[in-house]
């Protein structure tokens, strides 16, 4: 591997904070990389979903890919074992009895493998899938090359994980302005309604909640509405004096 290809490798790895960034096409990317900077014939990730289940979310080849899905849908094998035990796991040859998944050591056989090295996608003590790295030749990866592999595992974990965090605090940003709207519209109405109905602001917005849960709107809805005088305001049933 060249320390320029590598370098490379790492700064694209690390680029997750941009505004459209794609973690399929990350995962993609991750796989691909393997395969240019390692010495390895193929690569697959699995992530897990919200229900701590395994995906296959990229794959430089669709041999691997399937041979993922085998997994997954045997629900063994050393990429399943990694996710769970948070540890690297390898299967030096696939030819050779005994086998501890012999029907994934039959498909990756099948599908023209030799060996796979299965790295943790981690971060401390959280780990969110496993990277596997395939080979067609049987045998062990040099340490030197594991230690990159899981390198650039654990820095696309940290992207990956930053994305997720970014994403959640712009949806928070989100509903927090959305909140703060929605709060100006209701004090707009409650003033509409206390000067039209001669209120108290109290009492208005008792009436707006009411009338918004008789009809099973969004209260911002209905202050909305107020406000643009979409709403008869002698509709919402106040007790209080004529209207003006």
């Amino acid at each position: 591997m060249s320390m320029e290809n590598l370098a490379e490798t790492f700064v694209e790895l690390a680029d997750t904070l941009v505004a459209d960034f794609d973690p399929i096409e990350f995962m993609h990317l991750l796989a691909n990389r393997c395969v240019s900077t390692l010495a390895v014939d193929a690569a697959g990730i699995l992530l897990a979903d919200d229900h701590r289940e395994l995906q296959v979310v990229g794959a430089s080849s669709d041999a691997a890919r399937l041979v993922e899905l085998f997994e997954l849908q045997n629900r063994r094998g050393p990429c399943m074992e990694c996710y769970l035990t948070s540890a690297p796991v390898t299967v030096a040859g696939f030819a050779e009895p005994p086998q501890r998944w012999p029907e994934f050591s039959s498909a990756a056989l099948d599908a023209g493998f030799g060996a796979v090295h299965a790295l943790p996608l981690r971060l401390r003590s959280q780990t969110v899938g496993a990277l596997n790295l395939f080979t067609v030749k049987a045998g062990v990866l040099g340490e030197s090359t594991i230690r990159v592999a899981q390198a650039m595992a654990d820095v696309a974990t940290i992207g990956l994980l930053q994305a997720q965090i970014i994403t959640r605090r712009d949806l928070l940003a989100r509903q927090l302005q959305n909140a703060l709207q929605s709060r100006v519209l209701i004090e707009q109405a409650k003033g509409v309604l206390a000067e039209r109905l001669r209120i108290g602001m109290s009492q208005a917005f008792e009436a707006l909640r009411r009338y918004s849960r008789s009809r099973h709107q969004h209260l911002s809805a209905v202050a909305e509405a107020v406000v643009a005088g979409k709403i008869d305001v002698t509709a919402l049933g106040v007790e209080g004096r004529k209207p003006r």
